[in-house]
């Protein structure tokens, strides 16, 4: 069962990473949307639930997102909505799923919540120079979530994923700045 939830990780990684290869946003979202899916069954598998319901979420979000003249995400109402579920998500690892009420669980379950708040944030804003900074949220708190959690695949696409935000920072921002 381990080695299972392992691989599915990894190809949810390679999703993921894949993602950032398409030109168009909607592409972008639709590849997540697939990982999110992946990930989702990576973590229930590893019995890391906070993980598993927030990729859920992702999944509905994505389609949240990638239907903009439907839904429209960037209304307020929809990050309140989204940080409400994500909350929600947070209380029920503890009331459904059984997860000891303890100091360090509370902390490594609220991780990704925030790296989620983080990322719905990112998602609202059309420059990359706002969603590399949300990243540098998002990123290092689903990093370190995945590294107490054991999957793999996430910690190498979390890796990946602060490795190309650094990157894009000093391409793009840094020298950007240096130049004007």
């Amino acid at each position: 069962m381990d080695l299972v939830a392992q691989v599915i990780g990894i190809v949810a990684m390679i999703l993921t990473c894949f993602s950032f290869q398409c030109k168009e946003k909607k592409n972008v979202l639709i590849f997540q949307m697939c990982g999110s899916s992946l990930f989702t069954i990576n973590f229930f598998l590893l019995g890391a639930y906070s993980g598993a319901l927030l990729n859920a979420l992702g999944i509905f979000r994505a389609i949240v997102f990638i239907n903009e003249k439907t839904f429209r995400p960037k209304h307020p109402a929809w990050l309140v909505a989204f940080c409400i579920i994500f909350l929600m998500s947070y209380a029920s690892v503890f009331l459904f799923f059984g997860k000891p009420l303890i100091v360090r669980n509370f902390i490594v379950e609220l991780l990704p919540v925030i790296a989620m708040v983080a990322s719905t944030i990112s998602f609202r804003y059309s420059d990359a120079k706002t969603v590399r900074f949300y990243g540098l949220i998002s990123s290092p708190l689903w990093l370190s979530y995945n590294i107490f959690c054991f999957s793999i695949g996430a910690i190498i696409c979390e890796v990946l994923n602060l490795f190309s935000i650094v990157i894009g920072i000093l391409r793009f921002d840094i020298s950007r700045k240096r130049k004007q």
